[in-house]
């Protein structure tokens, strides 16, 4: 019996005789059960026959009394109600109340997250009292029966999850609409006409749900902000923000704080620093990139070595702690790189300028020195506050053409840097390494936003020279503190961790391939597995199913995070990894700088707990900025492809799923779905564990990485979405 409820605290069964259909014909099954429920609830100690409740709940029919006993007999093999002795019931209270997160999806699936780790449980619209995706929640869990699924009702909403949601105003004479996509709302909500705030039919706007009465089908909300008209390209851009919660414009306070911060490096600065500023220096950047973080200087000492000097924008000199620009980068944590902008996580006075390594201008850093011999071993190192001024701002591309032709501004420093780079990169891949070398998908696009052609964006040496280095000086910070010596206790600091794989994931996967004749390693010691790994993205490169693996093996990994728990970073073979190189653009680089300088001036260990709930935060917000980051590659995929409807295109099965396969086609790498509608030959049901769609009659396997042709059908921008069909 799929038993039916109601909200908890509201006493149907006590209304009046008018509005009691007790009072009236004949009592509804669906009702009767809500108020049998609702008479335990109140009296939990209380035992009852079916007499006493028929007269409680108001019904007076013999046959409608007897229906009564069989709900309570049912509401027992639910565990609502325990059976006392023969006929006598009470509401079991024990082992039913359960408390999580409820989860609220657009498709009516919504779901129970119980804080003991245990299973999801369904929570049916009726029953979930219109909580909110995140809410944190009080249930009423009915027991699993023979034949169906657990469900959960919504007793309590503990903790309400503000959050706003984007969509398109649609406005009538009477009322407006905000109509959104959200993923965790299938309702669109309701706008009172008086408040829209100057919105228009069409708008993009950001709305902030104010209440849901108990019967109404639609919440009631209020506008936040009009972003613009919907399909502009800003308007977009910020609308993908807002989605994942994420800021789209910097706040004048901050930014006139910002304006305030004196420019002119003083002195007083420069005497309590090492001088870098006749070191030839120089930065290798992306060709649009603004906010220079890092700086790499060479030259040759008088023992016949090579110091090189791995320099950061010393951020932290001009932003204190708990200041207005604080406050705000902690409540960032990251920049964010759309396809057509950065929304950065400081105030772009120091972003782009004060703190920005630019070139022919001094500037303050923090800095890992390194005194290298010809075969990039380290003879010695320190971590030293400095002033350096750049000779040069390399794009990546002037680099590499440095590389490759031998010929340009400071060919012996990058040539010397390149050589040694390459030399950390083949021993860290010795060590255990993971070789992930992925392409990134990029738009060339237009004044207005528009997406003219795409291309993909490789990683070639001079990425990996400059890769090198930084990666050298976030283990050399993580181990200065992270070592601690015998009879020194540990100090609190902030790490950069990455578990070991996940087992099953990787068996499921070294199976899949297998099917294409691949043999992976997933069981010995780590250095073992990991060899076997690269052993099989090496022997995958240049192959049709090159990306096809090189994804699964990515999903395969836990994914990297901030904690002040160290445990190592398997990807890279560290045992002590941190982010120190970046702290223009990532809030825990800001608080490692912090924290090396209150050390080694002799500070005792921090509050562990409270950087804890920082490292949290900042992984929180580092993967909505990759969300927010993808939801903008979509988007532009998805507009690029709308003039194209109809044409056909080669692609591979990149996901498969209950709801269809989704295929990146070879030409430009965008995806799009085929529904399951589509695939109109036969009933096909999913294969979780080999990645495949299987044919009920014919048997005909739609597999993860195989070739498929097909043709455009729509492009839908609202939803971020390209549908596809089978061609012929």
């Amino acid at each position: 019996m799929n038993v039916k409820k109601q909200k908890a605290g509201k006493n149907k069964a006590s209304r009046n005789n008018k509005n009691n259909p007790a009072r009236s014909k004949r009592m509804k099954k669906d009702f009767m059960v809500h108020a049998i429920i609702d008479v335990f609830r109140k009296d939990p100690k209380g035992v009852y026959n079916y007499k006493q409740i028929g007269k409680l709940i108001g019904v007076d029919a013999q046959v409608q009394k007897l229906q009564a006993l069989d709900i309570l007999y049912a509401l027992a093999e639910d565990d609502i109600l325990v059976e006392l002795d023969r006929g006598r019931f009470r509401y079991n209270s024990l082992g039913t109340i359960a408390v999580g997160l409820f989860q609220r999806r657009s498709n009516g699936k919504n779901a129970f997250l119980p804080d003991d780790g245990g299973e999801a449980i369904r929570v049916a619209e009726r029953n979930s009292l219109h909580a909110m995706d995140g809410d944190r929640v009080r249930v009423q869990l009915s027991a699993r029966r023979k034949g169906s699924e657990p469900e959960a009702e919504v007793l309590e909403i503990l903790e309400s999850k503000e959050r706003t949601y984007v969509g398109t105003l649609q406005i009538s004479h009477d009322y407006a609409f905000l109509v959104t996509e959200d993923k965790t709302l299938a309702n669109d909500i309701f706008i009172p006409k008086g408040t829209l705030k100057g919105g228009k039919n069409g708008d993009k706007a950001i709305v902030k749900i104010t209440e849901w009465p108990e019967n109404a089908k639609n919440p009631i909300g209020e506008i936040v902000d009009i972003l613009g008209v919907s399909g502009d390209n800003t308007t977009e851009m910020h609308a993908i923000l807002a989605e994942f919660g994420l800021p789209y414009k910097y706040p004048e306070k901050a930014e006139q704080a910002a304006g305030r911060i004196p420019e002119e490096i003083t002195p007083e600065d420069i005497a309590e620093r090492e001088d870098f500023r006749r070191v030839t220096t120089f930065t290798i950047d992306p060709k649009d990139a603004k906010d220079f973080d890092d700086a790499l200087s060479l030259r040759r000492t008088s023992q016949g070595h090579w110091e090189v000097g791995v320099h950061i924008a010393d951020v932290t000199h001009y932003v204190s702690p708990g200041d207005i620009i604080d406050k705000e980068a902690v409540e960032r944590a990251t920049s964010v790189y759309l396809v057509d902008r950065t929304i950065p996580m400081l105030p772009e006075k120091l972003s782009n300028e004060l703190c920005s390594l630019r070139q022919d201008e001094e500037k303050l850093c923090y800095s890992v020195i390194f005194d290298l011999d010809d075969r990039a071993g380290i003879l010695a190192s320190r971590i030293v506050r400095t002033v350096i001024c750049s000779n040069r701002r390399f794009t990546y591309e002037e680099a590499q053409c440095i590389i490759e032709t031998g010929e340009g501004d400071f060919r012996d420093e990058v040539l010397k840097l390149n050589e040694l780079a390459n030399i950390l990169r083949d021993k860290r891949f010795k060590d255990g390494a993971i070789d992930f070398d992925r392409y990134e998908v990029k738009f060339e696009i237009d004044g207005k936003g528009k997406p003219l052609s795409v291309y993909f964006k490789e990683s070639k040496e001079a990425n990996h020279l400059v890769e090198e280095f930084m990666l050298l000086a976030n283990k050399a910070v993580a181990e200065f503190i992270g070592k601690t010596p015998k009879g020194k206790s540990k100090k609190a600091f902030v790490y950069r961790i990455h578990e070991q794989p996940d087992p099953d994931k990787m068996q499921n996967f070294a199976e899949f391939i297998g099917k294409f004749g691949y043999k992976l390693k997933t069981t010995g010691s780590k250095g073992e597995i990991t060899k076997s790994i690269n052993s099989l993205l090496d022997k995958a490169k240049g192959k049709p199913e090159q990306n096809l693996i090189e994804t699964l093996a990515v999903r395969s990994m836990q994914k990297a995070v901030y904690s002040t728990h160290n445990i190592g970073h398997y990807g890279l073979a560290f045992p002590f990894y941190t982010h120190f190189t970046s702290p223009i653009r990532r809030y825990p680089d800001m608080m490692v700088h912090r924290l090396l300088e209150y050390y080694t001036k002799g500070g005792r260990s921090v509050n562990r707990e409270e950087y804890e709930d920082l490292c949290d935060h900042c992984s929180g917000m580092e993967q909505l900025a990759a969300n927010a980051e993808r939801a903008s590659i979509k988007y532009k995929q998805v507009e690029f492809m709308s003039d194209k409807i109809g044409r056909v295109y080669d692609g591979v099965i990149s996901g498969v799923t209950e709801w269809g396969l989704y295929v990146e086609l070879n030409e430009n790498k965008c995806e799009g779905l085929v529904p399951m509608r589509d695939l109109d030959d036969d009933f096909y049901e999913i294969d979780e564990k080999n990645f495949c769609l299987i044919g009920k009659r014919h048997k005909h396997i739609y597999r993860l990485g195989d070739a498929i042709a097909v043709k455009i059908a729509h492009a839908n921008l609202q939803r971020k979405q390209l549908d596809f069909v089978p061609a012929g």
